[in-house]
């Protein structure tokens, strides 16, 4: 129900422009929006409920007052929106994660002889920022490389020319050394000239500029700075030839997307500069709970943006944002140019944006196994399971079980462990089912825990260090729900392993169910002891996949050419090698297939003819 004191705000919101505040009944800042008409956004919050999500419903519940900004445009309430969401960090906002702690790479182009330093304060002092970077091992690495090709000095010595002794860094040819006159001002000037443009991504102009700089200074004949100028040609050189990306890439663009997980995302950004990939950063936004894509993509670009160095002429997104309009006005401003804002649907672009997203996925998986990874965190997960699931020890060892196939068709079982919370693969199985026919899941999945448990005992321990099959787990956990459970139940008890706790994860709502319990367990969706469960039934799942997979593809290219007299298993093994497939053997012409080791006129012949 809406309270006396937001019902009497509602009725006086102008329609105007602006940002509002919505606050907590402790008086906090719970979150921050803008509107182009303040009276219908904020109203549209306390329609009827079953019209919004899960998240915002939540959201209405917790606000006890309202405050609102009026702006003379939508432009000026997007900078506000910005600048409060910052500074107070709602918490039903998507937020940057720890924005303000980001660095960057400075460089004071207003000293004499200017310094190349890192930076987590980014000042309107008049010097050149570069980033923000994702931590401060991004900017070491940046600023290792830097140092070695273009040796700008990092000291803070008042320079004078006539210091005796330089520094080590020049003696490993990483700086200048301009505090012993070693070089002209002119010259120190021109590399860091060399470098801005290293960092704005237009090594090919640096190289082309030091290409004309050896050539003049060789037919002076100055053959020592001509060498060095090689070297660090090469040195370039050799940095863009890293920058090269799978997708063929042109112009000045980032590209941007991200993988979401529950109340997390995590977000990665590709710098493209002169067709080349420059750099790449990831960046993570919590609050994303029940947000549309559209509404994370969106926080992302004006959050990162707020606080970026620099804004290319074109952004290629994965998802549309809202208020579009308003935002590339905004960049426009920023950068003092024109700012287009796309969502490629084909081409290079896309293939570009496939690659971003695939790297956000593969960035999630890393950061949540990382997370996971944490002693305390793992110590917290295993203990809330042995409390949640009754369990009678703490659950050191864990085993998961899953089955694939198709059909019933060349069925498999996977058997995955993790010790102390951590994969163990030399303790991995897989099981080729060989006694269930058609498609029976539950039998199979009957068949690999028989075979798994079947020589052990319920009181048996581990005897032989190292003996895999000898070391009990401290639960089996089976991809499923409480059908699949009974299943297991009754195939461990069958072989005397019904001591063994044992427990189902249902995927669609993560339900947990155990033995002699009616409802399920459900643990909250943050809870370390599910993402552990988690983690273990993907891999499971992951392991007989891949196992399933592989059986597949071998019995489909071997049944394809076991009729073909002739071709024995090292022959299919090298027409496999060199084709890929059956259809890529069916396709090739003869001329081809003789160039396959052991595969003369005749039986190539025989091949095409016999394959069709």
């Amino acid at each position: 129900m809406i309270g006396n004191l937001i019902n009497e705000q509602l009725k006086q919101l102008p329609t105007s422009p602006g940002v509002y505040l919505m606050k907590g009944a402790d008086g906090t800042i719970i979150y921050v929006g803008k509107a182009a008409d303040l009276n219908n956004r904020v109203r549209s919050y306390f329609q009827a409920s079953s019209k919004l999500t899960p998240k915002i419903q939540q959201l209405v519940v917790e606000v006890n007052e309202l405050e609102f900004f009026i702006t003379s445009s939508e432009y000026e309430a997007l900078i506000l929106e910005n600048n409060l969401i910052k500074r107070y960090r709602p918490h039903y906002n998507v937020r940057l994660k720890d924005d303000k702690t980001y660095p960057y790479i400075r460089i004071d182009i207003n000293e004499d002889w200017p310094t190349i330093s890192s930076t987590r304060r980014l000042k309107d002092d008049g010097a050149r920022y570069f980033g923000p970077f994702t931590n401060a091992w991004s900017v070491k690495q940046t600023l290792k490389a830097l140092e070695s090709i273009f040796r700008l000095r990092t000291c803070s010595r008042n320079i004078t020319g006539t210091d005796k002794q330089p520094c080590l860094k020049y003696h490993l040819g990483h700086c200048l050394a301009p505090c012993i006159g070693a070089v002209s001002k002119e010259e120190y000037k021109e590399a860091m000239k060399q470098t801005i443009l290293f960092l704005e991504g237009k090594g090919e102009k640096v190289v082309h500029e030091l290409e004309q700089q050896m050539k003049s200074a060789a037919e002076a004949l100055d053959f020592e700075k001509a060498t060095k100028l090689r070297d660090r040609i090469r040195a370039i050189r050799s940095v863009i030839e890293g920058q090269k990306i799978a997708a063929k890439i042109s112009g000045e663009e980032d590209a941007i997307a991200f993988a979401t997980d529950k109340d997390q995302a995590y977000v990665q950004v590709f710098f493209v500069r002169g067709g080349k990939l420059i750099g790449r950063e990831s960046f993570v936004l919590t609050g994303t709970n029940a947000e549309e894509p559209s509404q994370i993509m969106t926080s992302f670009v004006k959050q990162f943006y707020d606080s970026a160095t620099h804004i290319p002429p074109l952004l290629l997104l994965q998802y549309p944002i809202e208020d579009k309009d308003a935002i590339q006005e905004w960049l426009k401003q920023k950068r003092q140019g024109a700012v287009k804002i796309a969502i490629p649907g084909k081409g290079n672009k896309k293939k570009l944006l496939q690659i971003v997203a695939e790297n956000a996925e593969q960035g999630l998986r890393q950061m949540k196994i990382k997370q996971l990874a944490a002693p305390s965190t793992l110590d917290s997960a295993l203990k809330e399971l042995q409390e949640k699931l009754g369990l009678p020890r703490l659950p050191v060892r864990l085993e998961g079980y899953d089955i694939s196939n198709i059909q019933g068709k060349e069925a498999v079982g996977s058997m995955v462990v993790f010790e102390n919370g951590k994969s163990k693969p030399s303790h991995y199985r897989r099981f080729r089912i060989k006694t269930v026919p058609g498609t029976n899941d539950y039998a199979m999945l009957q068949e690999v825990l028989k075979r798994r448990f079947k020589h052990v005992a319920s009181d048996r321990v581990a005897t032989v260090a190292g003996e895999s099959w000898g070391i009990l787990p401290d639960l089996v956990l089976i991809d499923g729900g409480k059908g699949q459970l009974n299943i297991a139940l009754s195939a461990m008890k069958e072989v005397g392993a019904d001591k063994i706790p044992v427990a189902s994860l249902a995927k669609e709502n993560e339900e947990i169910f155990i033995p002699n319990r009616k409802t399920a367990i459900v643990l909250p969706r943050n809870s370390h002891g599910l993402q552990l469960l988690q983690r273990l039934r993907d891999e499971s799942h992951r392991f007989a996949v891949a196992y399933y997979t592989k059986v597949h593809k071998k019995k489909t290219f071997t049944s394809a050419l076991d009729g073909v007299s002739g071709i024995g298993p090292k022959r299919k093994r090298a027409l496999l090698k060199q084709f890929g497939s059956v259809k890529a053997i069916k396709d090739a012409s003869l001329a081809d297939l003789k160039t396959v080791n052991g595969i003369t006129s005749a039986l190539a012949e025989r091949l095409k003819e016999q394959l069709g």
